[in-house]
């Protein structure tokens, strides 16, 4: 049985994924003037993780893409970070969040993660996306077209290839990036609801020392994203079998500190089906520095590109970065009237924003592998020093970190 091929026939440019740096990139060349199909695997939108920190660097992004304030009137700004020893209880850092940046005050909100997607999917135009359509394998033909053959039997051919779709990227393994590295730490996360208001104080709190990171921060008057991040040990085995195991296994280990109740209470307020555990894996930051970001028309974004560990709060900004950089690199090299052939300008606009965010990209995996350590660790020496003086400077690290910008959607 011969493969059916798709009916709109070949594509100009196929985004795989629609995440944040899918819908996203698929919005700036919209906005740019430029189609492009937006291939799901699954049969609706997806929002795991439940909410993510977005600093400025993202809200920049989002103001490019033209929905920066329809973010900020869904969510509360916050004011402040502070920093608890889990070990002591003691706040060994505060600090406001609403500083001057290099450019302009910096910014701080949670944002949930459904919200923002239904937001950029509802910009796009109807047809953009496709549901229910994984790719099973990439060929290239002599004209250097890609060929998805997808699990449906159908056939797309795409003039420009951009991989969105995960960690576990099928277009990154066919472009040769490094496989993504296990950090041996593992990431539970939660959602509780307040249907009749929180109370809280919009601050980020964090817990960092007795052997695990973790913090709350409220979205909206009404929910409460918290996370809890933790080296496995052997008598942890069967904690993650299901959610709630997971919720009651971080409550323990925090009951086991210097956590305050009010902070145990909102993770006991999280019902089963607002608690997700999974490793936390990265992509060596020494392997990006040569990685192969783009070859030819095809080109990675997002956790296909930099997956990171969180202790930055970076992953969901850095893709939004990423996004706004390829639409406006690639949007420029299509419609640009000279300048060598359509394919020849493609494949420069790629390495252009390869270019761009190679170093970027080296910089946040690193730095958010050594902050988790520092934050994390047990080990009496590394404890003594970052409660006495190396919080501070963790603290300012988040906000130098978010304080990109990665330019606009015009050159």
């Amino acid at each position: 049985m011969q493969p059916k091929e798709h009916a709109t026939g070949a594509e100009d440019i196929v985004i795989v994924g629609a995440g944040l740096a899918g819908l996203a990139t698929a919005l700036g060349l919209h906005r740019k003037g430029v189609r492009s199909l937006v291939l799901e695997s699954s049969p609706a939108l997806r929002a795991s993780g439940f909410a993510f920190t977005t600093w400025k660097n993202a809200f920049r992004a989002l103001d490019a893409l033209g929905v920066g304030d329809k973010i900020r009137k869904q969510h509360l700004q916050i004011q402040a970070l502070r920093v608890f020893s889990s070990s002591t209880g003691e706040t060994v850092k505060e600090m406001d969040l609403t500083v001057q940046g290099r450019r302009e005050p910096h910014e701080i909100r949670c944002v949930r993660r459904d919200l923002l997607l239904q937001t950029l999917a509802e910009e796009l135009p109807a047809g953009t996306i496709r549901y229910s359509s994984k790719i099973v394998s990439i060929e290239e033909d002599r004209s250097s077209v890609k060929v998805l053959q997808l699990a449906d039997g159908s056939v797309l051919r795409a003039k420009v290839l951009i991989s969105c779709d995960g960690i576990n990227s099928v277009v990154a393994k066919w472009l040769g990036l490094a496989k993504p590295s296990h950090s041996g730490r593992t990431a539970a996360r939660g959602l509780a609801h307040y249907p009749d208001g929180h109370g809280f104080e919009p601050k980020f709190l964090q817990f960092i020392g007795h052997g695990f990171r973790s913090g709350m921060l409220p979205c909206n008057e009404t929910d409460i994203y918290w996370f809890f991040t933790w080296t496995p040990s052997e008598n942890d085995k069967g904690c993650d079998e299901n959610a709630a195991t997971m919720k009651q296994f971080v409550l323990s280990n925090l009951r086991g500190s210097r956590v305050p109740e009010e902070a145990l209470a909102v993770i006991e307020r999280s019902e089963m089906t607002d608690v997700l555990a999974a490793p936390l894996r990265f992509r060596s930051p020494f392997s990006l520095m040569t990685a192969r970001i783009s070859k030819g028309n095809a080109c990675v974004a997002g956790d296909a590109l930099h997956p990171m560990t969180p202790d930055l709060g970076q992953g969901g900004c850095s893709a939004l970065e990423d996004s706004v950089t390829l639409a406006r690199c690639l949007g420029e090299a299509i419609l640009a009237g000279k300048g060598g052939t359509e394919k020849e300008r493609i494949e420069a606009g790629l390495r252009e924003y390869a270019s761009i965010r190679r170093w970027r990209s080296v910089e946040l995996v690193a730095t958010a592998y050594v902050v988790g350590f520092v934050q994390q660790s047990h080990n009496a020496i590394v404890s003594f020093l970052r409660d006495r003086f190396l919080s501070g400077a963790l603290a300012r690290r988040l906000l130098k970190m978010a304080d990109y910008d990665c330019g606009t959607l015009l050159c």
